[in-house]
């Protein structure tokens, strides 16, 4: 098997044009190149980028009519690339990230060479002092951020995906449109028998933020955690992780209008068509187990 070919995929709204300028310029100085550099416009027009930040290889932009959210919009970029039709590996980017380090797209080559059943690679995500928030590291508790391994989720900001391991198991669940969405992905692949490495020496440097600073945050993040639930656990295990998570949720927020709009998106969640039922398969919830994330939390 020779060396994966890579992609890079960067969503945007129009609204950080500078940081956006500023990730592509990191890009730029892998010392792997991409094949290929998709730029996704979410409801908005993209300026010229490859020949004024001197990108390499191929650069596409595509400029969708409305805003499709963050899974739908990652979907138009891996649309374009299935046209192409020779990548391997997409790494998916945060508008308003960086990459630090200049070996990112090579070390993510070599990870793919190594095994070919990994399915996801998910990167620590730090801010400009270093630091990584808890709610960053894939694991349950206060886990040491730089420790690296097989895990059960990633972050959507800094990943990558294996193209196959995408036409086996589907792409991003366009209809959450924003929170989840990386679970149901990640639940999806390990269902199939992929790998999901964290790797916390590629990192992607990100200022630090909170979810909540999403207007409709509380509605999608109630809503969507239902519908994941729904589609893809167990029947005898979506009460309880339903239950869990109503409980975490009266414990952590003490907003009068966030857990309205919290409970507001469960019914909604409740109510409304989740799509699609896959659940996984109980061998799938033991591995997970082990892995030290049940699905119940």
């Amino acid at each position: 098997m020779g060396a994966p070919r890579i992609a890079v995929a960067v969503v945007t709204m129009g609204n950080r044009p500078e940081e956006v300028d500023a990730l592509l310029r990191t890009v730029a100085k892998q010392d792997v190149p991409p094949e290929r550099i998709v730029i996704v416009g979410n409801g908005c027009p993209l300026p010229e980028f490859a020949r004024r930040l001197s990108l390499p290889g191929e650069v596409t932009p595509v400029e969708l009519d409305e805003n499709l959210g963050c899974p739908g919009g990652r979907n138009a970029a891996l649309a374009r690339l299935r046209k192409f039709g020779d990548v391997d590996v997409v790494v998916e980017l945060d508008d308003d990230g960086l990459l630090v380090d200049a070996d990112v797209l090579r070390r993510v080559r070599e990870l793919y060479a190594a095994d070919e059943r990994l399915g996801i690679v998910g990167f620590r995500i730090a801010d400009e002092l270093g630091e990584t928030q808890q709610r960053h590291v894939p694991r349950i508790g206060g886990s040491d951020p730089m420790r690296g391994g097989y895990v059960t989720g990633f972050l959507g900001g800094g990943h990558a995906l294996r193209m196959a391991m995408l036409d086996e198991v589907g792409d991003w669940p366009a209809e959450f449109f924003f929170a989840h969405e990386e679970t149901d992905l990640a639940w999806r692949a390990a269902d199939a028998g992929w790998h999901i490495l964290y790797a916390p020496e590629l990192l992607l440097q990100h200022p630090k933020t909170s979810p909540a600073r999403h207007a409709i945050y509380y509605r999608v993040n109630a809503r969507n955690r239902v519908w994941l639930a729904r589609r893809r656990l167990p029947v005898a295990l979506v009460p309880v992780h339903l239950g869990v998570w109503v409980l975490l949720t009266l414990a952590r927020n003490r907003s009068a209008a966030g857990l309205r709009a919290w409970f507001g998106g469960f019914v909604e969640g409740v109510r409304e068509s989740a799509g699609e039922r896959r659940p996984m398969r109980w061998r799938t919830v033991w591995r997970l187990t082990r892995l030290g994330r049940p699905p119940v939390i």
